[in-house]
């Protein structure tokens, strides 16, 4: 038995609208599918101590982040019968306003693929070395608290 290839969840730059509908259009082909689940990660022009935040500059420990997501990802498709599972974190600087997180669940039903979405998005929240760092539109900057 091959061991499965990591897959490599990290893009650089913003995710576009483009992007995100070819992902899903690709899907029509796979008549097994009933449900398909979909989150979609915005950075938000937050107002912190009167400064607003103009984008967010991601970065992660990448080669832990990747074996870590790679483990959730097995324990996931064990958990829940899907048909297929894509994420993708973005990297570097995002405006406000812009795409950083893209996660794609299908199945036979929409359940599984809305319980599965919902648990990567946490999981990936809460175990995986990636960081942002807010830009304010002053120029400042401070570490984002992980919510």
């Amino acid at each position: 038995m091959t061991e499965k290839k990591i897959k490599n969840i990290f893009v650089n730059g913003a995710i576009s609208s483009a992007f995100i509908a070819d992902s899903i259009a690709k899907h029509s082909s796979k008549k097994e599918i009933g449900g398909h689940s979909i989150f979609l990660g915005q950075v938000r022009a937050d107002e912190i101590e009167g400064r607003l935040v103009s984008a967010i500059d991601y970065t992660a420990y990448e080669d832990v982040a990747l074996e870590q997501m790679h483990k959730i990802r097995a324990e996931i498709f064990e958990k829940y019968p899907l048909t297929c599972m894509h994420i993708y974190q973005s990297l570097g600087t995002i405006k406000a306003g812009e795409i950083c997180l893209f996660v794609f669940t299908s199945s036979s039903h929409r359940k599984p693929a809305m319980h599965a979405c919902e648990e990567v998005v946490e999981r990936l929240k809460a175990e995986l070395p990636i960081w942002g760092k807010e830009i304010f539109e002053n120029g400042t900057h401070q570490w984002k608290e992980n919510k």
